[in-house]
């Protein structure tokens, strides 16, 4: 059996192992923080709660049915059966089943439940903002991890280069060519080259750490991440922020949210009026004892049981007259809040609008900042291959060479910057879509 067990174990270690170890795509990094993101967990809680509210306010409406039982000793005079009081010690036992149900509550049962609906509904929002915000956090971590990525690639393109130049110059100094302080000079270059690969390493590492933390993962080990066709994915045109706020008033879950409370607020205005109303309820039940005087001859338990049978019914009617200006002041407040409640709408309206707005001239902008990139990384790669070229026929020194290199790695550097940032803003624009 323990072999088994550890068989069952082992395989289960390797299958989690080589599901890590599988490159994650964007989807399936935001599908898995759903997923397992602990924010997101107590946000779907709350939700829960909110359930089991409403099914309270729901079941208000049902009659309440309780049963109920006593025993009391008296000790002293007591109720004789011809009606006097002697001095003896009395025992009472008592049975009932009763209930009661509001006819009439001013319809405060009824707003109750109203709001108990609301409070579901603004607590879904709130759960799928919590996932919005998720979506896009996991979306910024996952372009840094590709950024961090471009700028490791760059590294190495620099370490193969000074690789080379170095084999190169070896080669041409034991031919007696060349002085030892170039070969020197450019092992100097090649070491600084790789600090340069080890420093990017690191920041991707940290990134994966983060992207790992944020889906919950016990460990980053063998996380890697998919890179996208970026030819597919960036678009030729954008939609203007206007068409973007529109698609997002109907599924942005924040503006949604504040409106189901702005609702809300209008239900507590009439659960507050109820107070006006007067209240009906109803009640009724079975009750049956047996009284005995301790040391006399009394009736038999069941008889006195079947002699005290007694039923009843009752109609409770309420009616306010006067109860010192509460009622108003409840319903100025909460009309107060209702006020407070649509500016609060508002000012969430507002907020994703300019939102929507910065990141779209971001987009903008780092699409612009794309476009030059491109330019200024072709034309640096074209005059480093030329100044290579020269370098490599003894036309050109080192100085130059080095020059006309790290323009081309700062240009390439550049680009995966511009290119991962106009992605993620495009991105961004898709989430704030509903897409």
């Amino acid at each position: 059996m323990k072999k088994t067990s550890s068989i069952a174990i082992f395989i289960l270690c390797v299958f989690l192992a080589k599901a890590q170890s599988t490159p994650w795509t964007l989807d399936a990094c935001i599908q898995y923080a759903l997923d397992h993101n602990l924010t997101v967990k107590q946000s779907e809680l709350v939700k829960s709660q909110r359930e089991v509210e409403l099914n309270t306010a729901k079941n208000s409406v049902w009659p309440a049915l309780q049963a109920s039982a006593s025993q009391n000793f008296s000790f002293g005079r007591g109720l004789s059966e011809d009606n006097t009081y002697v001095s003896s010690n009395t025992a009472n036992t008592s049975f009932g089943i009763g209930g009661s149900m509001n006819l009439f509550t001013g319809l405060r049962v009824k707003n109750n439940i109203e709001k108990g609906k609301l409070n579901l509904e603004a607590a879904t929002a709130d759960c799928d903002k919590v996932k919005e915000d998720i979506r896009i956090a996991v979306t910024q971590a996952y372009m840094q991890i590709l950024y961090q990525m471009e700028v490791c690639e760059v590294a190495k393109l620099q370490i193969a280069i000074d690789s080379a130049q170095v084999e190169r110059l070896t080669a041409l100094y034991e031919l007696g060519k060349i002085g030892p302080a170039e070969v020197s000079s450019r092992k100097s270059t090649l070491a600084q080259s790789r600090l340069t690969y080890t420093q990017a390493h690191n920041s991707l590492v940290s990134a994966t750490l983060d992207m790992t933390q944020l889906l919950e993962l016990e460990s980053p080990e063998g996380f890697t991440v998919t890179k996208p066709d970026l030819h597919t994915v960036l678009p030729e045109a954008l939609p203007s922020p206007e068409e973007i706020y529109q698609k997002a008033l109907g599924t942005w879950a924040a503006v949604k949210a504040e409106d189901i409370r702005i609702d809300y607020a209008k239900t507590n205005i009439a659960l507050a009026k109820s107070g006006w109303y007067p209240t009906l309820s109803m009640s009724g039940g079975l009750v049956t004892d047996y009284y005995a005087l301790l040391g006399h001859t009394s009736k038999g338990f069941a008889s006195q049981l079947r002699d005290n049978f007694s039923p009843y019914v009752g109609v409770s009617l309420n009616v306010p007259i006067f109860d010192r200006l509460e009622t108003r002041n409840n319903v100025r407040m909460a009309k107060l809040q209702l006020e407070s409640q649509q500016i609060q709408a508002e000012n969430v309206r507002k907020d994703l609008y300019k939102e929507i707005q910065q990141a779209y001239f971001n987009a903008v902008a780092a699409k612009e900042k794309y476009a030059s990139s491109q330019v200024a990384e072709t034309s640096a790669k074209e005059a480093f291959d030329l100044e290579s070229a020269l370098y490599e026929a003894g036309r050109s020194t080192g100085t130059s060479f080095n020059e006309a290199k790290n323009n081309y790695l700062q240009s390439a550097a550049n680009l995966a910057q511009a290119r991962c940032e106009f992605l993620y803003q495009v991105e961004l624009l898709l989430l704030y879509e509903g897409k």
